[in-house]
């Protein structure tokens, strides 16, 4: 087996997920970054602008029809919803075809496009080499639900809490510290794309509620379940943890988790599993940080997949034990 790095381009270099992914990529064992990409950075040397790295690279800023000549191994675009399209069409034009891992929503919804929750989906990966990379929010619902797929009564509905990094650098209410200070901002109360992503994912209607948060970083999904059949506790730990049991970035723990302890942390945390008297409405607690385990830990997987490593290659893992 070769161990030529693996060259990484990296498109939307900027954002919170981008400076989460260099920190990851610098460390790799095997991957090495080719470019970042970044039009408010172009002419800064990363070193400055990430501890994580201590090489030469200057952020740069090419037309998007430039970037197949640039010689990635595989390119992660971290751009807003809607950008995605215009690059790959000029990848495939150019009849280059590096792994290209996208996480925005664009092809989340293309079958002809891996989408990459590996936990879930990994027997369905065959070396494609475009990888969708799933919601943050839509990560941790899923694999709160997966488990008692089988046994779902009606909808699940989800009261989700994300940190306002979620919703990014470009100023909106969302991310407005002065608004978000003592609040709780509801908002896409229906038809939330992640809630459409679950749905289609999981063939099973979700409700969706999402609310932005204070803190900066973390997210938390308090997922209702009702079922066909009842259940005791133990019958419902031994679904999850059969499920996840050997899954090194899913924890489990009885109680309820918290959204204060997972920032930082590179897996989802799942506990509560509370019962009702009857046995069959199922409430489970889902804690992840949605720049890591939501995004760059998840593309990091990803990219380890798509080039035959370990899938964990590069991720920290002792908060994941």
């Amino acid at each position: 087996m070769s161990h030529e790095p693996i060259r990484v381009g990296l498109v939307g270099a900027r954002g919170y997920v981008g400076a989460e992914l260099i920190r990851l990529l610098a460390v790799h064992p095997r991957f090495e970054l080719a470019y970042v990409s970044s039009r408010e950075l172009v002419g800064q040397r990363l070193a400055d602008c990430n501890d994580a790295y201590h090489g030469d690279l200057l952020y740069t800023s090419p037309a998007y029809e430039d970037l197949p000549q640039l010689g990635a191994d595989a390119v992660v675009l971290a751009l807003p919803n809607g950008k995605a399209a215009h690059i790959v069409q000029q990848f495939d034009e150019a009849g280059i075809d590096p792994v290209i891992v996208d996480l925005s929503a664009d092809y989340r919804f293309d079958p002809s496009w891996y989408y990459g929750l590996p936990e879930l989906t990994r027997a369905r990966y065959d070396g494609q080499r475009r990888i969708s990379n799933p919601g943050c929010y839509a990560t941790a619902m899923q694999l709160a639900i997966a488990p008692m797929r089988s046994v779902l009564e009606g909808p699940v509905q989800c009261f989700g809490v994300s940190g306002y990094s979620g919703a990014g650098t470009t100023p909106s209410d969302k991310n407005d510290v002065a608004l978000l200070r003592d609040n709780l901002m509801p908002y896409a109360l229906t038809g939330h794309v992640h809630e459409r992503e679950v749905a289609s994912q999981l063939g099973h209607p979700i409700e969706f509620m999402p609310h932005v948060a204070p803190h900066f970083r973390g997210l938390t999904i308090t997922a209702n379940l009702h079922l066909s059949i009842a259940f005791d506790r133990d019958e419902v730990l031994a679904r999850y943890h059969g499920r996840y049991g050997g899954e090194p970035l899913v924890k489990m723990q009885d109680e309820a988790p918290w959204v204060s302890r997972i920032a930082g942390a590179h897996h989802v945390a799942l506990g509560g599993f509370a019962l009702s008297g009857d046995g069959r409405r199922l409430v489970v607690v889902a804690t992840e940080d949605n720049l890591l385990k939501g995004a760059a830990t998840q593309a990091l997987q990803n990219l380890n997949l798509a080039f035959g490593l370990d899938e964990v290659a590069g991720i920290p893992l002792e908060d994941a034990a």
